[in-house]
């Protein structure tokens, strides 16, 4: 009797340390798991810049379980996370091809889209000969993510006659029809559309004169053409030449970031290769 007492002892000893050691065997292999699956999510974020929640994480990995190698948290948040801009092409070469602005210039476009600005002057020769190329990649060939639009120079009283002008005929829906056209109007029919002697009210005339041969309303000019629309868009156009820091147009903004201009790209057809090229550097796929 006393030996078969003592053999139950014995097996139960025996059950109790093995049931330990099980118990254990598995506390160590969730701890093992849970901080490999902690420490792949950090190093994840770290990469990423997306936030985390270990705690969160740690819970989640205490009670299931994660395959070796992946976390759908981590895919989750992968998911998530926009992906990061295209490179610019290694042909292209900064402070050569293009310049960085610094400071970058926010920009008037929505979040999705890429801004391209031009600065221009009527006057210009150079902005008359590009004008046909722009038109035809505006219209035909320039990504569906590019915001084009122009900004007249502002740096004495012919340009700012003529960015008048502009701001006049964009105020009146009328840039479509007629932008092209006062290029034609300067450069073709030698018709400066500003006053020779710098005479305001001459200058006014002119141009007055240029929009009703071109189906403006005499009426529809007066009360534009001073208009504070158009005052404000010509204060925002002298800023910005100023902040781009313009010292020869054409000139050509990217996002606010990148500039530059036909002699810097190599030529005409180059620069709009290499304005394409920033821009998908830019825009967020």
């Amino acid at each position: 009797m006393k030996k078969f007492l003592m053999g139950i002892a014995v097996i139960a000893l025996f059950t109790v340390v093995i049931s330990t050691v099980g118990m254990l065997r598995h506390a160590g292999h969730s701890s093992v798991a849970h901080r490999a699956t902690v420490a792949h999510i950090s190093v994840h974020n770290a990469a990423t810049g997306a936030s985390e929640k270990t705690s969160g994480m740690a819970e989640e990995s205490d009670t299931a379980d994660v395959p070796s190698g992946f976390s759908p948290i981590a895919a989750a948040v992968a998911a998530t996370t926009p992906s990061v801009a295209a490179a610019i092409p290694s042909r292209w070469i900064d402070g050569k091809n293009y310049a960085t602005l610094v400071p970058a210039q926010p920009t008037s476009a929505s979040p999705d889209k890429v801004e391209v600005v031009e600065v221009f002057w009527y006057g210009c020769p150079h902005c008359f000969a590009i004008d046909a190329s722009l038109e035809a990649w505006r219209n035909k060939t320039k990504a569906p993510y590019v915001e084009f639009t122009r900004v007249p120079v502002m740096w004495g009283p012919v340009h700012k006659a003529h960015a008048r002008l502009f701001y006049t005929i964009a105020a009146l829906g009328k840039l479509e029809q007629l932008h092209s056209v006062t290029f034609r109007e300067i450069h073709v029919k030698n018709n400066p559309l500003v006053s020779r002697t710098g005479d305001e009210q001459e200058t006014e005339q002119l141009q007055k004169r240029f929009l009703t041969e071109n189906g403006v309303s005499a009426a529809d000019f007066d009360k534009t053409y001073r208009s504070f629309s158009v005052e404000s868009k010509l204060a925002r156009a002298d800023e910005l030449s100023k902040r781009y820091k313009v010292a020869g147009v054409p000139f050509f903004v990217v996002n606010g970031k990148y500039t530059t201009d036909v002699g810097m790209s190599g030529g005409e057809p180059q620069l709009l290769t290499l304005i394409d090229d920033l821009a998908a550097a830019e825009h967020k796929h």
